[in-house]
């Protein structure tokens, strides 16, 4: 007779994060109609399930990004080299929201919010004090920027050539993925089509002048962190990606020449399996759309790059050095699901920007994990495990199967402007806030296991900076020239009138110390503004 134990856990019923049933076990009969040969592959080949190099990390360990970015350039510039000093392979930039949304530091809407999300570029003078001695030919730099992508790329130019450098000899991702801001973020700028033109636009200028360029990151990270399941994570990036395929096949840009371009970022939440799982689907369901659906030749084109970041919207305010346990675990899911790209992030987000000593743990976890922990010496180390393929098959399935419902409401703008997406994404939110109230979801130190402890020692923005920032900016104003300054927009203006490539413009505006906010007015005067709609459909 089975215990009273026993048979509670035999009614009970579990769930993955994200809310796919967990089995007791996982069996061979789980993966009914499953095919080794099919599904899973060798790594380095179609449908790159196990990974898109034969030899992963073995030959070269993933890049080990640490996003930084505050206040003024000078104290950001600081923070780069510290975390390149400590091992730090790469750069990733946070702008502040003044900056992501094309208003300079004296714009009225910019009061209290310069530099505190990240750091205030308001011009060139900025952006070459943000990478004073910082070799661009030797470090690569991602920029999280969306709205104002063109023209934060084209100051990254322009502070390579002040290095000798063309655009040709620098490498790097930047965002530039506007469409998940009208569904997970918010940080858009213009109307819909007109920033679509802004994206490819940059994809253009980057496949002929700067082919060590990613010219997109197609973000499932804020869909995530908008409260999005590990599905839907997928579904509504893929859903992303392949509007900009469209699109750049709508200016004439080849599948072959725009797909092996393309880089994704994906969130590293909770739920260890899940996450491995949800990977290795992505990285097959991508594979499949870019060769039946695309009907790209080319195998680069198949094979899905991303970037992953660890889970911010699952760090706790309560007890924060519990954090870095989350982390841990959250980075080790995307080193076990084969990730090129990794930042993790500090105990101390869920407060603030990170603290100095806390970005160091954080970096240090990836380089445990790297170092210590033996994980990188076997490609795709969860391959064959019974759960984890069963489901890896179960979160392609289910993202297959939103993109079919998002092409039969008009393809993905379609369902950006009917408010589809969005409302997946918010319901999916409520349902896990709602498991977290009631005790369902167990979050440690928030629902169980609480204790009262003063906060940690957190970073603080110096009121000053915002000043200063302002002031630097008017003394810009007065000593350039700016006869040329409003030639440059004039022409930014008239370009944006017209079917050219706006990305020579832009950069011709900011050699001439155009700032980032008149640069985006002369946009707004031809492209308007978006207003969101109510979500409806």
């Amino acid at each position: 007779m089975a215990s009273k134990r026993d048979d509670r856990q035999s009614k009970a019923k579990f769930n993955t994060a994200s809310g796919l049933e967990a089995n007791l076990f996982y069996t061979p009969d789980d993966l009914a109609g499953w095919s080794p040969e099919r599904d899973l592959g060798e790594p380095g080949q179609y449908p790159f399930t196990r990974g898109i190099y034969p030899d992963q990390y073995r030959a070269r360990l993933w890049t080990m990004r640490q996003y930084a970015g505050f206040g003024s350039a000078r104290e950001s510039n600081a923070r780069f080299r510290y975390l390149l000093a400590q091992g730090t392979t790469g750069l990733s930039v946070a702008f502040d929201l003044p900056t992501q949304l094309g208003l300079d530091s004296d714009h009225p809407q910019a009061l209290g919010e310069v530099g505190r999300a990240g750091v205030a570029i308001d011009s060139l003078e900025d952006m070459l004090e943000l990478f004073d001695g910082i070799p661009l030919d030797r470090v690569s730099t991602s920029m999280t920027i969306n709205a104002t992508a063109p023209v934060l790329l084209a100051l990254y130019f322009a502070v390579a050539e002040r290095q000798g450098l063309s655009p040709a000899q620098v490498s790097g991702t930047v965002q530039n993925d506007i469409l998940k801001e009208y569904v997970a973020r918010g940080a858009y700028i213009y109307p819909l089509a007109p920033a679509l033109r802004l994206a490819v636009d940059l994809f253009a200028f980057c496949l002929e002048h700067a082919p060590r360029w990613n010219p997109i990151s197609i973000s499932g990270y804020h869909i995530r962190e908008a409260g999005a399941t590990a599905v839907q994570e997928v579904a509504f990036t893929f859903s992303n990606a392949i509007a900009y395929v469209e699109a750049a096949g709508a200016r004439g840009l080849a599948v072959d020449d725009v797909a092996p371009r393309l880089s994704f970022f994906l969130n590293s939440h909770n739920g260890l399996l899940e996450e491995i799982a949800k990977f290795r689907a992505a990285r097959r369901l991508w594979a499949r759309l870019a060769r039946e659906r695309f009907h790209a030749q080319d195998p680069r084109s198949w094979a899905f790059r991303f970037h992953a970041q660890t889970g911010g919207s699952a760090l706790t305010a309560q007890q924060p050095d519990v954090n870095i346990v989350r982390v841990t675990l959250q980075a080790l899911a995307a080193v076990l699901g084969g990730t090129q790209s990794l930042h993790t992030n500090s105990r101390d987000e869920a407060l603030a920007l990170p603290t100095e000593p806390s970005a160091l743990i954080a970096l240090r976890t990836q380089q445990i994990i790297a170092h210590e922990s033996g994980v990188a010496h076997t490609v795709d180390p969860c391959g064959g495990a019974y759960a984890v393929e069963a489901l890896t098959d179960e979160i392609e399935r289910g993202a297959a199967d939103y993109l079919r419902q998002i092409d039969a409401r008009g393809g993905p703008l379609g369902a950006i402007e009917s408010g589809y997406i969005q409302r997946h994404i918010e319901q999916a939110a409520y349902e896990y806030q709602k498991a977290v109230e009631t005790g369902r979801q167990v979050v440690v130190g928030v629902n169980r296991f609480q204790e009262d402890a003063p906060p940690p020692p957190i970073l603080r923005i110096d009121p000053t900076i915002e000043r200063s920032q302002v002031e630097r900016l008017r003394r810009l104003r007065d000593r350039r020239d700016n006869a040329r300054v409003r030639a440059a927009l004039g022409e930014v203006e008239a370009t944006a009138r017209s079917d050219r490539n706006l990305m020579p413009a832009i950069l011709a505006a900011v050699r001439s110390y155009a700032t980032v906010g008149e640069i985006s007015d002369a946009l707004r005067r031809v492209f308007g503004e978006y207003r969101e709609s109510a979500a409806l459909d």
